[in-house]
């Protein structure tokens, strides 16, 4: 017992030098350190925010990034200048008479129109929606800052007033009105009014009539009459002949042939022209952004209405260069060897071809 003592003592003085080893070297650590946890607090701070502001930011869905790129790019179109902008209080009514005139153009000049009976009871916005305002609704947009132009149609320069009365004699089947009547300065102050935030010589966005693509076959009357029975006939009625209002003055709905509707030489009675507006306007209420026809049923339907009968205009001087006919012009002669029927119902694509080389 006696030869262990000194072990045991000398065990217990070694733990305890140990234990203040360690003791020390917390404390250097501990004043090491301190500084550096001083000098960086404002960092420390900015991982906490950091955290934070992770924690409570919603993220940003996938869909939603992608909704507001597209929301980015949408292109803006034309829109009309207001009515009320217009000072002088004459030419204010004057040009509000015109779109009275675009609107309800039967009202004043169709068979019972209440100032002259020149026209078939259709109205000017039949064709230029909401008085000739709507974006790819074949509207006025363009009209103003492009007239006077060269029309290969004509072979002449002609100014607006020609150009109203080219509707008044075709799509409205009627006589040209007067152009120093009031009607015809009315209308064309709201064409130029409505279209004057458009610089000379340049076209609107969305003017005239949206491109569609061209089918690789022939557009098909049978097939275009199952597309009219379904979507059309509801509106426009069995035999295209549109609804008349009760007071017989205008159509709610307008005639597609017959009598009323328009003839022959009418822009529309080309099927491109007549398909891009079925297209992007048809069934009423829908837009170019939502159409709700197929491209083929467009053609189709559009191929069923120009096989019907409609009033026949003589124009012998229509397209003086033959070579400068559109290619869906139904009536020859033509520059190349393609029939009338191709170039009624196509397919284009070979006739385009052609005019290209």
């Amino acid at each position: 017992m006696q030869t262990n003592q000194p072990n045991e003592k000398e065990q217990g003085l070694i733990q305890m030098m140990q234990r203040m080893l360690n003791l020390i070297i917390v404390l250097v650590i501990s004043i090491v350190s301190l500084p550096l946890v001083i000098y960086n607090v404002d960092s420390i701070k900015g991982w906490f925010k950091a955290d934070s502001t992770k924690v409570t930011t919603p993220a940003v869905s996938k869909s939603a990034k992608e909704e507001a790129k597209k929301m980015a790019t949408v292109e803006t179109y034309w829109q009309p200048v207001a009515l009320d902008l217009v000072a002088d209080a004459a030419e204010k009514e004057l040009v509000y008479y015109g779109r009275d005139l675009i609107a309800h153009t039967a009202k004043y000049l169709g068979p019972n129109g209440s100032v002259i009976q020149i026209s078939n009871g259709q109205n000017c916005q039949n064709c230029h929606l909401q008085a000739g305002t709507l974006a790819f609704g074949n509207n006025y947009g363009a009209v103003a800052s492009t007239y006077p132009k060269f029309r290969v149609r004509s072979g002449t320069t002609e100014n607006i007033y020609k150009r109203v009365n080219d509707c008044f004699e075709r799509s409205l089947n009627g006589k040209a009105l007067d152009t120093s009547s009031k009607e015809m300065q009315a209308i064309v102050a709201y064409i130029n009014h409505i279209g004057s935030n458009v610089k000379k010589g340049e076209k609107a966005a969305g003017s005239g009539l949206k491109d569609l693509a061209f089918l690789d076959r022939a557009a098909d009357p049978l097939k275009g009459k199952t597309v009219y029975e379904t979507k059309c006939q509801s509106c426009h009625q069995a035999n295209g002949e549109g609804v008349l209002n009760p007071d017989k003055v205008e159509f709610s709905f307008p005639p597609l042939w017959g009598k009323h509707s328009f003839n022959d030489g009418a822009g529309l009675y080309r099927i491109i022209n007549f398909a891009k507006y079925v297209k992007y306007n048809m069934p009423l209420g829908v837009t170019h952004e939502s159409p709700q026809l197929t491209d083929e049923e467009a053609w189709d339907v559009s191929a069923y209405v120009l096989s019907q009968s409609r009033p026949h205009i003589a124009v012998p001087k229509d397209w003086p260069d033959i070579t400068k006919k559109p290619i869906d012009h139904p009536f020859g002669p033509y520059a190349d060897a393609f029939s009338a029927k191709q170039h009624k119902y196509g397919p284009f694509k070979p006739i385009l071809d052609q005019v290209k080389k």
